[in-house]
């Protein structure tokens, strides 16, 4: 059994987190999906909330590794 996992940077605080690729919440930039960790996606949350907005909830395991061909 294989699982993936990455450490990369935050595309907002460019702090390094761990992730799975397959289900981090993320910012598409140029066509590309950037990951966002936890720590931003909390405060993007309360400025969506204040704004009325639902928040964006992560999909289970997204800050977890995930078992190698799981892809979606």
């Amino acid at each position: 059994m294989a699982f993936v996992y990455v450490i990369g940077p935050c595309y907002r605080c460019l702090r390094l987190f761990s992730y799975n690729p397959f289900s981090v919440p993320s910012q598409t930039i140029d066509a590309t999906r950037e990951p966002v960790c936890r720590t931003c996606l909390n405060e993007i949350n309360q400025s969506r909330m204040a704004r009325g907005l639902a928040p964006i909830v992560p999909a289970p395991g997204a800050y977890d590794p995930d078992e190698f061909g799981g892809v979606p």
